[in-house]
């Protein structure tokens, strides 16, 4: 068990938690949100040791072992993958390396035979002798391939990284688990794996993540911080939801008859307090009048920004018609001979662990990367957004954000440019902003307020969940339900790839295509898809 007894943070003059008590007990996976600045983060520092409160304390119980997922990936570059994820417990890497100087003595001594008898008791009650099979089941459940163990981490890409340091967290077992957005940069199949390890995992884990099915899938409470607090909920984040509205609406119901009661008795009072007859009863009203309180209804930090697509232009039978697309990058087959055609009710999930595949052919599509074989064609109704996944460049100048803004639109009025980033939350003085000092999540915000500005009736997202919160992701996913146009988009999030696709294209190992019309959840299901998949892995070796 761990817990946080009357824990209070500030940085400067702020609070970002007040007297927060609570209790993390084993057996139950609790997900850790709040709004974007609300400290979940911090929170979790707190909780791991990194960050001392400015009052209270944390609590542990004697002899467990806390484990949590490192944010510095550059900190094991030296090591190698294997080793990288047995430190997860600290005091076996110990051991194993106090034994391997021991017997690399040449001069071993009696009282070396000694302590070497005890790390070898000691190894051995720790299951030492399975550390490697242990690190490597993790490595390969989250897609991190054998060839690949024994390389140093700096070897490795990005994604790679976060991976392995993801299963260093996760070895051996801790009693207490702190995971802070470990889906982020996972592709699907890893974050299926990692669900399926929660799900089984029996002691105490404490998450933040932005992805709301992960959240359903794993959790068992749900830690809310908001205004200051920290409220737990039974239950997964639908509940959590479902929950937080009702309360809010039976304090406004009971506020309203609060309300309707107090004024029914000023009526009273302000008709009858000049006459003596009723005087008494007067008096008596004041009285009952005096002692009703209003709940207090404080403003939340989440703030839901409104995203709405809406195309100028309806969009005609004619969308999008590939053939025999193929790109080969650093002699890797990236693309091969891939063909489809769109219709005008499409909405398709790209799918697939290869995510600069799916990247490379969106540039194609777009037109910033030219295929080495083969062609596509967009219809002469389509108009095209694009939400690239590297957007470093998009904000380059010295501009506002209006002043950015303005030159996508045709409009070129302020006040109906200021419109679109108001929906987007950038109200007020925020609409002066240098893009120099925005934010991840800022700059997505304006990618995304550059795509409703453009009234296109297709849109391409490339990983827009990136840098979001749960409130924007929220919105995000109602605005791509209920666009009118075709939609072609990748994402880590379930929720979205199952609520929003009507069309799944997977880009297999050796850039080959599976179409399917039907929802994520229904593909994932399929058996053929299965075989497919293994068949195409098959080819491939086969053809290396």
């Amino acid at each position: 068990m761990i817990s946080a007894n009357n824990v209070t943070l500030r940085v400067g003059k702020k609070a970002l938690f007040e007297d927060v008590n609570i209790k993390f007990t084993e057996g139950n996976c609790y997900g850790l949100i709040g709004a974007n600045g609300a400290g979940k983060s911090t929170f979790l520092k707190i909780l791991s040791g990194q960050l001392e409160p400015t009052k209270g304390d944390v609590s542990i119980t004697p002899g467990e072992r806390l484990s949590f997922l490192q944010q510095d990936h550059f900190k094991y570059d030296e090591y190698p993958v294997l080793d990288t994820v047995i430190m997860g417990n600290a005091r076996l890497y110990e051991i194993m390396k106090e034994k391997e100087a021991i017997y690399s003595k040449e001069d071993f001594t009696d009282e070396d035979g000694i302590k070497a008898s005890e790390l070898e008791a000691e190894f051995a009650t720790m299951n030492g002798w399975e550390a490697e099979s242990d690190a490597a089941s993790l490595l390969n459940g989250l897609g991190i391939e054998t060839d690949l163990h024994y390389k140093y981490l700096k070897d490795l890409t990005g994604p790679e990284k976060v991976k392995v340091l993801l299963a260093q967290a996760l070895f051996g077992n801790p009693d207490i688990l702190l995971l802070d957005e470990p889906t982020n940069h996972l592709d699907l199949d890893a974050i299926a794996w990692l669900e399926e390890f929660l799900i089984n995992f029996d002691n105490t884990v404490i998450v933040v993540s932005h992805d709301r099915y992960f959240l359903n899938k794993v959790c068992t409470q749900i830690a809310d911080i908001d205004y200051g607090k920290i409220q737990l909920y039974a239950g997964n984040y639908d509940f959590w939801y479902e929950s937080s509205q009702l309360l809010i609406r039976q304090m406004k119901e009971a506020n309203k008859k609060k309300e309707e009661k107090i004024k029914e008795l000023q009526e009273f009072i302000s008709r009858f307090s000049a006459n003596a007859s009723k005087s008494k009863q007067a008096t008596s009203r004041k009285r009952a009048l005096e002692k009703i309180q209003l709940d207090e209804i404080k403003p939340s930090s989440r703030k839901y920004p409104y995203i709405d697509f809406r195309p100028n232009r309806e969009i005609g039978n004619e969308v999008l018609t590939v053939e025999g697309l193929s790109k080969t990058i650093d002699g890797e087959k990236i693309l091969d001979n891939i063909s489809f055609t769109l219709g005008h009710d499409d909405k398709v999930a790209f799918v697939g662990s290869n995510e600069l595949a799916k990247t490379v052919l969106f540039k194609i599509l777009i037109g910033e990367m030219e295929p080495d074989e083969g062609t596509y064609k967009w219809g002469v109704t389509t108009s095209q957004a694009y939400f690239p996944k590297d957007f470093g460049g998009e904000f380059d100048k010295d501009y506002t954000i209006t002043e950015w803004l303005t030159q996508y639109s045709e409009n070129k009025d302020v006040t109906y440019v200021r419109g679109f980033l108001g929906r987007m939350l950038f109200s007020g003085e925020d609409g002066v902003k240098r893009l120099t000092v925005l934010s991840g999540g800022e700059k997505v915000r304006c990618l995304l307020s550059k795509m409703m500005i453009s009234g296109a009736n297709v849109l391409l997202l490339d990983e827009p969940t990136n840098h979001l919160d749960m409130e924007a992701i929220t919105a995000l996913n109602t605005g791509l339900v209920k666009f009118k146009g075709v939609l072609l988009f990748t994402s880590r999030d379930h929720q979205i790839v199952q609520t929003t696709a009507n069309r799944i294209m997977e880009i297999v190992p050796g850039g080959h295509l599976i179409d399917k019309i039907t929802t994520y959840d229904e593909y994932l299901e399929s058996d053929e898809m299965a075989r497919k998949r293994q068949t195409y892995s098959v080819q491939t070796e086969d053809e290396d």
